[in-house]
C-alpha cells in the first residue's frame, strides 16, 4: 500500500534531478550544441553546408517520432526503465557523431537523438509530478525543464573549448558528460507510483475543450520560438553586420534567459495560474520578437535575447501546468501531455523547414522571419482573447463546454 503522507524534501528533489538531468541530456545538448558546431562541421570537410542543415532537420524530425512512441515504450516497459533507455541512446549517438563515417551514419544517429528527446519530453514529467506536492509542481517542472536551458547555455559556453581540442573530440566530450549525467540520475528516478491514478474504465469524462485550445496554442507557440531560435546568431553576425563574436556574445545573452526561464515561469504558474501566465508570457514575447528587426544596439540586443531565450524552455512548464488546472485526473494529464507535445513537435519540425525555405527565397530576409514569427504569437493569444469574450456573455446562453475551455468551468 503506498504512503499517502507528502514525500520527504530529498525525496522530492531526488526525481527532479534526474528530470533536469534528462532534459539536459536529450534536448539541451542533444539539440542545441549542434548549433555552434555547424560552422566547424563545414570547415573541417565532414559534411557540405547542404548536408549539415539536413542532419541538423533529422534532430527535430526524430523529436516528433519520440513523442509519438514515448507513451508505447513505456507501457510495455516502464517509466522509469524508458528514460534510462532514452539517456543511454543520447549518450551513445554523441560518441556515434564522433566519427563521420557517411551522411547516413551521422543521419541515423541524430535522428536517433531526437527521438529519445521526443519520448524524454513525454514521459519526464509524468513519472516525477506525481511525487511532488500539487501547490509546488508549478516549480518542479520548471526545475525538471531547466536542462534545456543549462543545454542552450552551454552551447555557447562549453562548446567553443571543447573545439580548441578538436571537433571529434567535443562530440567524445559531450558523450563524457552525457554519460556522467546519465550515471548521477540513474539510481534518481522514482520507483513508486505515488499519487499516480489509473486509467479510467469504462465510460471516460470527456476531454475539455480547453485542451484543444491548448493544443492549438502550444503549436503557435512552437512557430513563434523557431526564427529567434535558429536564426538570431546569424542575424547579428551578418543581418546586422556585427560578426561573429557579437553573435556568439548574443547567443550567450539567449542562453542565460533559458537557463531563468523554466523556474521563473513555472514560478509565475504557481502563483498567477497558468491561464494568466500564458497570456503575460505571449503579449511579451510577441513585442520581443517584434522588436528584433527594429533594434541595432549591442544592449537592446543583449535585453531581448534573454527575454527569447527565456521562451523555448520557459512555456514547457506554463503548458504543463495548464493540463493540470484543465485535467485532474493523473492519466489524462499524461496522455494529453503526450498530445501537446505531439502538436508542438509537428509545427516545430514543419516550421522549421517553411522558414529555412522562406529565408533563401526571399535572400537572406531574417526581418521576414521574425515578424511572422511575432504574428504566430499574436494568433496563440488571439485565441485564448476569443474565449474570454465568449466568457463575457451571460453563463446561462452558453455552453457547458465553451465555459469550459474559457476557464469558468473545469
Amino acid at each position: 500500500m503506498l504512503d499517502t503522507h507528502a514525500p520527504p524534501r530529498r525525496s522530492v528533489w531526488l526525481p527532479i534531478f534526474a528530470g533536469l538531468c534528462a532534459s539536459l541530456v536529450s534536448i539541451g545538448l542533444a539539440r542545441f550544441a549542434y548549433t555552434p558546431l555547424i560552422p566547424t562541421l563545414i570547415q573541417a570537410q565532414w559534411f557540405s553546408a547542404n548536408d549539415v542543415v539536413y542532419l541538423g532537420a533529422a534532430n527535430l524530425v526524430g523529436y516528433l517520432i519520440g513523442a509519438l512512441i514515448g507513451r508505447p515504450i513505456a507501457q510495455r516497459t516502464s517509466n522509469k526503465t524508458a528514460l534510462r533507455m532514452m539517456m543511454v541512446a543520447v549518450t551513445l549517438a554523441f560518441f556515434a557523431c564522433g566519427f563521420p563515417l557517411s551522411v547516413v551514419w551521422f543521419f541515423a544517429w541524430r535522428l536517433l537523438s531526437g527521438i529519445a528527446g521526443g519520448a524524454i519530453m513525454v514521459l519526464v514529467a509524468a513519472t516525477v509530478l506525481p511525487h511532488v506536492p500539487a501547490a509546488r509542481r508549478g516549480l518542479a517542472s520548471g526545475a525538471i525543464f531547466l536542462g534545456i536551458g543549462l543545454g542552450i547555455a552551454g552551447s555557447g559556453t562549453l562548446v567553443p573549448p571543447l573545439l580548441n581540442l578538436g571537433l571529434q573530440q567535443t562530440w567524445f566530450g559531450l558523450g563524457l558528460l552525457a554519460l556522467v549525467l546519465t550515471g548521477a540520475s540513474w539510481f534518481a528516478w522514482p520507483t513508486g507510483t505515488l499519487h499516480e491514478a489509473a486509467a479510467p474504465t469504462g465510460t471516460s469524462a470527456p476531454t475539455p475543450s480547453g485542451v484543444y485550445l491548448l493544443f492549438a496554442q502550444y503549436a503557435f507557440m512552437a512557430a513563434g520560438l523557431v526564427p529567434a531560435m535558429v536564426f538570431l546568431v546569424d542575424y547579428v553576425a551578418r543581418g546586422l553586420g556585427d560578426g561573429a563574436h557579437i553573435g556568439a556574445m548574443i547567443w550567450v545573452m539567449y542562453g542565460l534567459g533559458a537557463i531563468v526561464g523554466p523556474v521563473t515561469y513555472g514560478f509565475l504558474a504557481d502563483k498567477l495560474g497558468a491561464r494568466l501566465s500564458i497570456r503575460v508570457v505571449l503579449v511579451v514575447q510577441a513585442i520581443a520578437v517584434g522588436l528584433l528587426p527594429f533594434t541595432g544596439s549591442f544592449t537592446a540586443l543583449a535585453v531581448l535575447a534573454v527575454v527569447l531565450g527565456s521562451f523555448p524552455p520557459g512555456i514547457v512548464p506554463l503548458a504543463l501546468a495548464r493540463v493540470h488546472e484543465l485535467l485532474p485526473n493523473h492519466h489524462q494529464q499524461h496522455v494529453a501531455w503526450s498530445r501537446a507535445t505531439v502538436s508542438f513537435a509537428t509545427f516545430q519540425a514543419l516550421s522549421g523547414f517553411a522558414y529555412s525555405a522562406l529565408f533563401n527565397s526571399s535572400g537572406g530576409q531574417h526581418a521576414l522571419l521574425f515578424m511572422i514569427a511575432a504574428g504566430a504569437i499574436v494568433v496563440a493569444l488571439a485565441l485564448e482573447l476569443g474565449m474570454i469574450v465568449l466568457n463575457r456573455r451571460p453563463l446561462d446562453t452558453v455552453p457547458t463546454h465553451t465555459l469550459i475551455a474559457a476557464g469558468n468551468l473545469k
